[in-house]
């Protein structure tokens, strides 16, 4: 019974160690896993602006935003795979803008272009009003 016990308590913190550490290559910054494509042109305390270039087959790696206005500079067909596994295509026009709530998915250029893509992340207000 005492050999039993422990080897639940071993999967247990297995499984607990697993579910932590998958946690954060979900949650990787775009910045890091695609700067060959992703560039940080202002960060402030209110929002990080990300300008990117994704050439024709060129994928960006899984990773998160928080809530976040996409502004289109040239037109793009893009592929996302989200955390989950769903995968779904969308064509943006240039000069497209879209509002995105936090997410957390891969995308990969399927166009013959380059997409040349502004993100505009938020970042949570301040909790203390302004001294004036």
């Amino acid at each position: 019974m005492k050999t039993l016990t422990h080897v639940f308590i071993a999967v247990i913190a297995l499984t607990l160690v697993l579910a932590f550490a998958a946690k954060p290559v979900l949650a990787q910054d775009v910045a890091k896993v695609a700067a060959d494509a992703c560039k940080v042109i202002l960060e402030n305390d209110r929002v990080r602006v990300l300008d990117f270039w994704v050439k024709p087959g060129q994928k960006v790696a899984m990773h998160s935003h928080p809530a976040a206005i996409t502004y289109f500079i040239t037109a793009g067909k893009l592929k996302t795979t989200m955390a989950d596994g769903k995968v779904n295509e969308t064509e943006a026009k240039a000069g497209e803008t879209r509002w995105s709530d936090p997410i957390t998915h891969a995308n990969e250029n399927i166009g013959d272009t380059d997409a040349h893509v502004i993100v505009i992340e938020l970042k949570e207000a301040p909790k203390e009003e302004p001294k004036k």
